[in-house]
């Protein structure tokens, strides 16, 4: 039988919606067929770079058109609510980039409204479904190399110090947190789970956000979770485990397709993961699966996942005294 074709809409055509539609391109089933920006020609102009069918000067017009089937969302954090309220209120699936929202009280409107539409809504946070990330997961799930231990992971760039875009615009919702910061935090809470004790310090800068932050999450078993990150600092942006029997070593860009080293037994093992794509494509083939199946909610990135990931960064933002 023929896999249903599901035409994609994209709201907010910026840099990682490029990427993520040049990925969205190679998903069977998958239609590039509108975009919205609140600039008609900024849409235009993506939707001729990208071969989508239609643009929009508006996300409503968007949001309005009942051949849209679901909606990426690839604005600033500090909008992802209310454009996703405006596509769930509209019966179209969602799928939004990381961070779901600013806060856990609009992760809570969100997840509301989806259920009170009855409509598909997923965060975008694409690193779960890549291959090396899902074999981390089912060694951990087997206990092959004991209990997990140790973890440290760290995510930092060098970015220039432009007070009025994003990254270091409060409004915008800017800093190293929200937007790489939650790499290791997700990797701490989707390896380890949710920590008993939770430290941070961070470096604020002028503008009110936090320029680095280090971050420690202590666990009733005694395990520890050191993360860090940074966007005045490039760091190695890699995750390492430490086992009972084994170290364990995600290579550069642990939150993209990479490699993952193995030492056991005075013996290293490097396992490469054959990916032909930046890697947003897994998680635009699990939105389609998830409604191949009826689903309004990711067996892989769950409603509960979501609040606990955000809820993890709201105390750490209070830890370090980040008030948006």
């Amino acid at each position: 039988m023929k896999p249903k074709t599901y035409k994609w809409g994209i709201i907010g055509p910026g840099k990682i919606a490029g990427k993520f539609s040049e990925d969205l391109a190679k998903v069977p089933g998958a239609e590039l067929y509108a975009v919205a920006s609140r600039d008609k020609g900024r849409a235009e102009e993506f939707a001729e770079k990208y071969k989508f069918s239609q643009s929009y000067g508006s996300y409503e017009e968007l949001a309005q058109d009942k051949e849209v089937d679901i909606i990426y969302i690839a604005t600033p954090h500090v909008f992802h609510c209310e454009n996703t309220l405006l596509c769930l209120r509209n019966k179209k699936a969602v799928l939004c980039e990381k961070p779901f929202a600013m806060n856990s009280e609009e992760v809570s409107k969100m997840i509301e409204a989806a259920k009170e539409h009855n409509v598909f809504l997923m965060e975008g946070m694409w690193t779960v479904f890549l291959p090396h990330y899902q074999y981390l997961l089912e060694k951990i799930k087997s206990r092959e190399f004991g209990k997990l231990l140790n973890l440290k992971a760290d995510f930092g760039f060098a970015a220039p110090y432009l007070p009025e875009k994003r990254l270091y615009n409060k409004s915008l919702g800017g800093g190293s947190l929200l937007d790489v910061g939650i790499y290791p935090v997700f990797a701490a809470l989707s390896l380890m789970g949710v920590p008993e004790k939770v430290k941070a310090k961070a470096e604020i800068c002028n503008t009110g956000i936090d320029e680095s932050c280090i971050i420690n999450f202590q666990y009733d078993t005694g395990a520890v979770a050191s993360l860090d990150c940074a966007i005045n600092n490039t760091t190695p942006t890699t995750a390492s485990l430490t086992f009972e029997k084994a170290t364990v070593t995600v290579k550069n860009r642990f939150h993209e397709p990479t490699s993952i080293l193995i030492e056991q037994d005075g013996k290293e093992k490097e396992i490469h993961f054959e990916v032909n794509s930046r890697g947003y494509n897994y998680e635009a083939a699990h939105v389609q699966q998830m409604l191949d199946e009826g689903r309004t909610e990711s067996t892989v990135m769950s409603f509960q996942k979501s609040r606990e990931l955000m809820g993890l960064l709201d105390l750490i933002r209070t830890r370090i005294g980040l008030i948006y």
